[in-house]
């Protein structure tokens, strides 16, 4: 794209940022559980949107805990087009995938030089016809690069996630403020296997509902479905932001 197109798409999108959409809530995807859905405009995660994911300590280096999560998050909308997965290093391990239901087998793989070339990829991807999910990493997206993810989501009608990480290790930063429709934190939870059965059960994340544009946040235990006709990807084991703390033994303490 030439500069002088370049310069006036970050300018309509910086005007759209201040402006706001003003739409209401479109095309939702429920997670199956009012006490989550509840939370969410619409009773579901926005679809034709982005949304952003991040994990915690490594996490943030590696992405393994929210890479898996939200690969089993997408896994209801791969039957609508095309999957994108743009990268900032070729270390996706699509097996793993594959275990968690995502048909790792008609994913697109893109590798980015750097950050900028992954956000302008990602926004492409999201804009063309016949896409259905686009996975991104980015360290950081500010207020205009992410409108133009948004805008992108919307005229493409396709659903980007995009996973913040810092695979070449550097101080951790604080969030930017950005256009995603969701912000959420992962990170493993210990598995539990069915009763009576030995080794390892299903996968278990630890997820945070930082930031929810028209709804509201919370915390919860998320378990897979290993159920192949289950209508939800995800089961809600507990959530963390109910717990009783009033219930817990008092401490004493020594006379």
């Amino acid at each position: 794209m030439p500069p002088a197109l370049h310069a006036l798409a970050d300018l309509r999108a910086e005007i759209a940022a201040l402006e706001g959409t003003g739409k209401g809530v479109g095309e939702v995807m429920g997670f199956g559980d009012p006490r989550l859905d509840g939370l969410l405009p619409g009773g579901g995660l926005a679809l034709k949107a982005w949304h952003e994911f991040a994990g915690e300590g490594l996490e943030l280096e590696t992405a393994a805990a929210s890479a898996a999560f939200v690969a089993r998050l997408a896994q209801p909308l791969c039957g609508r087009g095309e999957l994108i997965w743009v990268l900032r290093r070729d270390d996706l391990h699509a097996p793993g995938l594959a275990t968690l239901g995502f048909p790792a087998e008609r994913l697109i793989q893109v590798c980015a030089r750097d950050e900028a070339e992954a956000l302008a990829v990602m926004e492409d991807a999201l804009r063309t016809p016949g896409v259905a999910v686009v996975f991104g990493e980015a360290a950081d997206v500010d207020l205009v690069a992410g409108r133009r993810l948004q805008l992108a989501a919307e005229q493409g009608h396709a659903t980007g996630f995009l996973l913040r990480r810092r695979p070449f290790g550097g101080a951790a930063r604080k969030p930017l403020s950005s256009a995603a429709a969701t912000r959420w934190t992962i990170a493993p939870a210990p598995s539990e296997p069915a009763p009576g059965e030995p080794g390892l059960g299903a996968p278990r994340w630890r997820v945070r509902l930082e930031r929810c544009r028209g709804g509201r946040t919370g915390e919860w235990i998320l378990e897979s479905r290993e159920e192949d006709d289950a209508p939800h990807p995800f089961r809600l084991v507990v959530e963390l932001a109910d717990r009783d703390v009033a219930a817990e033994e008092p401490v004493r303490l020594a006379s």
